[in-house]
C-alpha cells in the first residue's frame, strides 16, 4: 500500500472514529458532541452569555444561537434577560440539562485531550502543523467549527 492510501486510511478511521461517537452520544443522551459541550461550559460556568460560549467554542454567535435555540426547545437551557444589562441575555442550565451532563459518555475529545498533553512538546507541535496542513489541503481553513470532535447535528431519537 502506499503513503496516499495510508494517509486516506488514517483519515477515514478519524472520521469513523468521530461518526461512531457521534451515533453513541445520540442514542445515549440525544444530543451531538457539540450540544453537549455548550450544556458543560454554561454548567461550568453558571448564568453566561451566548457570546461568552462563542468566544470560548471559537464559534460565530450565529452558531451558538442556533444550538442555543434548539437546547432550549429540548428543555436543557433557559433563556433571560440579564438584571446588570437588559441588552444581554443569560443562559442558565436546566436540572434536565444537568442530567443530561452528568450521564453523557466521556467526549471523545477528552479522550484525545487527555492523550495529546501526555506527548512532549514538540510532537504536540508536530500533530498540530501535520493537522493544520490536512485542513489546508482540504480547503477547511476557514470554515467556523468548534474544538470538538463532531460529525454533523444528530437528531434525538424521537426526532428520527
Amino acid at each position: 500500500m502506499d503513503r496516499t492510501d495510508l494517509s486516506l486510511i488514517a483519515l477515514r478511521r478519524i472520521l469513523r472514529a468521530t461518526e461512531l461517537y457521534g451515533r453513541s452520544l445520540a442514542h445515549e443522551a440525544g444530543l451531538t458532541a457539540v450540544q453537549l459541550r455548550v450544556l458543560q461550559i454554561v454548567a461550568e460556568t453558571g448564568d453566561c452569555h451566548p457570546s461568552d460560549i462563542a468566544t470560548r467554542m471559537g464559534v460565530s454567535q450565529a452558531t451558538i444561537s442556533v444550538l442555543i435555540k434548539k437546547l432550549e426547545g429540548f428543555g436543557l437551557l433557559e433563556r433571560s434577560k440579564s438584571e446588570t444589562d437588559r441588552r444581554q441575555t443569560d443562559l442558565r442550565i436546566t436540572q434536565a440539562g444537568q442530567a443530561k451532563v452528568q450521564t453523557a459518555p466521556d467526549a471523545l475529545q477528552q479522550r484525545y485531550v487527555a492523550q495529546f498533553e501526555a506527548l512532549p512538546d514538540w510532537e504536540q507541535a508536530m500533530i498540530v502543523a501535520v493537522l493544520e496542513r490536512v485542513s489546508g489541503m482540504l480547503d477547511a481553513t476557514d470554515l467556523d467549527v468548534a474544538p470538538v470532535l463532531d460529525s454533523g447535528d444528530i437528531l434525538r431519537p424521537d426526532q428520527r
